[in-house]
C-alpha cells in the first residue's frame, strides 16, 4: 500500500497550506472538508495516517477519529486544531486513540516529522501482524491445535523458538529486518 493521507478540515486554505507542505514528501493525499465525505472515502480506501481537525461543522475531530477506530483501528490518527484546549485534547485522547495532536498554525518540519514517525508506526503495526499470524500458523503446525492469540502465549511460544526458528519465520513472512 501506498503512504496515503486522508486530511480533513472545513477550511479550504488549511487544507491547500497542508498540501502545499507535503507535496514534494512522496506521499499520496487525499483531502475533504467533511467528517462525512472522509467516512465514506474510509469506506472506500485504506489509509495509513488521517489527520483531523477538531472543530468543524457537524463533528468534532475527536468524534470522528473515535468514528475511524473502530473502522479501521490501524491507522495512525491526528488531530489538528486552532484551539488548544485541554477538553479536547483528552477527548481526543480518549475517544480517538489519537497518535499526536497538533496545533494551528503548525510548524512544517514538525509536521513532516510526526506524519513520517505515523506512517512508520502503521508500518511496524502491520508487520506484527504478519508475524503475530504467521507465529499463529507455525503453531498450529507444530502441535495441530490452534492458538487462542493472547499475547502472552505469543511471548511464551517466542520464548521457546529458537533465533533460528524466528529468522526462518521473519523471512517466510517476508520480513527482512
Amino acid at each position: 500500500m501506498d503512504d496515503r493521507i486522508l486530511i480533513i478540515d472545513d477550511e479550504i486554505h488549511v487544507l491547500r497550506a497542508l498540501q502545499r507542505a507535503l507535496q514534494n514528501e512522496g506521499y499520496e493525499i487525499v483531502t475533504t472538508t467533511s467528517a462525512e465525505e472522509a467516512l465514506t472515502l474510509l469506506r472506500r480506501y485504506k489509509f495509513k495516517v488521517v489527520i483531523t481537525d477538531e472543530r468543524m461543522p457537524g463533528m468534532f475531530g475527536s468524534e470522528l477519529l473515535a468514528t475511524i477506530t473502530v473502522r479501521q483501528p490501524e491507522v495512525v490518527k491526528m488531530l489538528l486544531t486552532g484551539y488548544a484546549s485541554v477538553e479536547a485534547a483528552i477527548r481526543a485522547v480518549n475517544e480517538g486513540e489519537v497518535y499526536r495532536f497538533l496545533t494551528k498554525p503548525w510548524d512544517d518540519f514538525e509536521l513532516k516529522l510526526a506524519i513520517r514517525a505515523g506512517i512508520e508506526n502503521y508500518d511496524l503495526k502491520m508487520k506484527n501482524r504478519k508475524l503475530q499470524a504467521l507465529v499463529r500458523t507455525q503453531y498450529y503446525k507444530l502441535t495441530g491445535r490452534l492458538m487462542a492469540g493472547t499475547e502472552s502465549e505469543m511471548e511464551q511460544l517466542i520464548e521457546v523458538l529458537s533465533e533460528a526458528e524466528i529468522a526462518t519465520m521473519i523471512k517466510e513472512c517476508g520480513l527482512e529486518v
